[in-house]
């Protein structure tokens, strides 16, 4: 068997290739640094995204449902992939007992795929909204759709319980256990990585490049027929230019909230390809070559663009959608002010039942000492 240590797979920050039991410092508070401020851009925004898709009046929209799960995706990607490779790159080596080793392991690369599919997702349902409008996807359909991408990332991770484990790393008898893979001599670590890459990167990637092509047509196409419509109004007759205007005005043409939305998509695609394609050419390239720098930092660079995928969502969506974030800030501020006021009323309303208490049982003292008085009186 071989033994591995691959950053796809997550390692232990800085490791020394030659030496497993040391590592290099430098480069190891690099990538403290960098995970540090992934993790923080990443929870922020997308639960500020979470927020915002939740307290919106629209948020029954097909295309706020697959931001939503691509956002519960994304925070997947911080809590359980960020964060544990955080500590371990702080702590060096993993503390803990084999099944917590294997679990880890197993909800890193969940993320991965589930953030993967749900971009798929939403770009496939950006190419049939564009190219086929008349079309209607139930929302029973699309939950299919997004519970099918979830099963599929955890169906697709399982591997990653067998392959993983805490045992011994350095020479035999040296007593220092770590979170390592092994796989089978020497083609087992190819073909897992290669496989990885396919399912996560490359089949992904084709997917949402033959879908951007079909948009990219159909709008072109629409532009065509917009420019027509225009030409043949300005040279039809003012007696004939009502029943003209009527039939040209019947072609479809794509709605601008439409265009808007695949534009989104687009530059969160855009965003997904640069921050992935340096970490999986790196890691392929330590996969088939025996001679990689591993070691050199913008090799360990290259490795940590990819977090870089979780927080950059968030930033697109509030370019493209910022009445979202517009929305939510109105709602802070309208349940703040009614928080401060319902806060004042009920001050007023205790200050108010108090002095009526404080009457209340003054009336009623009164008239039982005047009632004693009396009594005392008439005796």
């Amino acid at each position: 068997e071989e033994s591995w240590n691959s950053s796809l797979i997550n390692g232990t920050g800085g490791l020394n290739q030659t030496n497993p039991l040391k590592r290099n410092e430098e480069v190891a508070r690099v990538e403290v640094t960098v995970l540090a401020l992934v993790l923080f851009l990443a929870l922020a925004g997308n639960l500020c995204v979470l927020l915002a898709i939740h307290t919106t009046k629209h948020s029954q929209s097909r295309m706020y449902y697959f931001m939503k799960h691509l956002s519960i995706a994304d925070l997947v990607v911080a809590i359980f992939q960020v964060l544990p490779q955080l500590i371990w790159d702080i702590t060096f080596r993993f503390y803990g007992p084999d099944i917590l080793c294997r679990l880890v392991k197993y909800l890193q690369v969940v993320g991965m795929f589930a953030s993967t599919y749900m971009l798929v997702l939403m770009s496939i349902d950006r190419c049939l909204a564009i190219c086929q409008p008349l079309r209607s996807l139930h929302r029973r359909k699309d939950r299919l759709y997004v519970i099918f991408s979830w099963i599929l990332s955890l169906l697709f991770s399982i591997p990653q319980m067998f392959i993983f484990s805490l045992r011994e790393v350095g020479s035999a008898g040296s007593g220092v256990y770590d979170c390592w893979g092994d796989f089978v001599k020497p083609w087992g670590a190819k073909a897992y990585i290669t496989w990885i890459s396919l399912t996560i990167y490359i089949i992904p990637v084709a997917i949402l490049s033959i879908c951007y092509g079909l948009i990219s047509f159909k709008i072109w196409q629409n532009f065509k027929l917009k420019t027509r419509r225009e030409q043949c109004i300005n040279l039809t007759p003012k007696t004939t230019k009502s029943n003209t205007l009527a039939r040209v005005s019947s072609v479809k043409l794509i709605s601008k909230a439409k265009i808007t939305t695949v534009k989104m998509t687009f530059v969160i695609v855009v965003a997904y390809i640069v921050c992935w394609t340096p970490f999986f050419s790196v890691q392929m390239w330590s996969a088939w070559d025996p001679a990689a720098p591993r070691e050199a930092m913008p090799f360990i660079i290259s490795m940590l663009l990819a977090s870089l995928n979780s927080c950059c969502n968030p930033w697109i969506y509030m370019c493209f959608a910022g009445h979202l974030f517009q929305d939510l800030r109105q709602n802070l501020l309208c349940c703040s002010t009614r928080y401060l006021k319902s806060s004042q009323c009920h001050c007023e309303r205790d200050f108010n039942s108090s002095h009526k208490s404080n009457s209340s049982t003054f009336a009623i003292k009164s008239t039982s000492s005047q009632r004693s008085i009396t009594q005392t009186s008439t005796t």
